[in-house]
């Protein structure tokens, strides 16, 4: 991780696997990166099931950090959206299998929030994401 991110973990807040509860940055530029889906190229939606659009929208979203000069340990902040907690909890083991292998062991501030539904017909969640180039 860059000298440039500190992440914040009070003790007093517990111990907590998979996100950081703060990322102080001293970094310059920032990169906030639009909503991700699952979808490839042609705009299609790669699978109905959860895990594998986690996969693709967390790939998404890491293309634009890349594209912009980033990598993936600049992602200060993600908030995931989906439409189904339960299915998230249910998919945990390809979600985390999916984040290790593009994330490594880099946990930002994270959010997940349930939202009654989303604008892309078939997406089960969307990503959102905060970079510190």
């Amino acid at each position: 991780m860059s000298n440039q991110l500190q992440l914040i973990n009070p003790p007093e807040l517990g111990r907590h696997s998979g996100y950081s509860q703060g990322v102080r940055t001293q970094a310059g530029p920032m990169l906030f990166i639009s909503g991700q889906v699952g979808w490839d190229e042609q705009s299609r939606i790669v699978s109905a099931d959860f895990g594998e659009q986690f996969a693709k929208a967390l790939s998404n979203m890491l293309a634009v950090v890349r594209a912009a000069g980033g990598q993936p340990e600049s992602v200060v902040r993600l908030t995931i959206y989906v439409i189904n907690r339960m299915e998230y909890i249910g998919s945990l083991k390809k979600v985390g299998e999916a984040y290790r292998q593009q994330m490594g062991k880099h946990y930002p501030a994270m959010t997940l929030i349930e939202v009654k539904g989303l604008v892309e017909d078939g997406a089960k969640l969307e990503i959102e994401a905060t970079a510190a180039l």
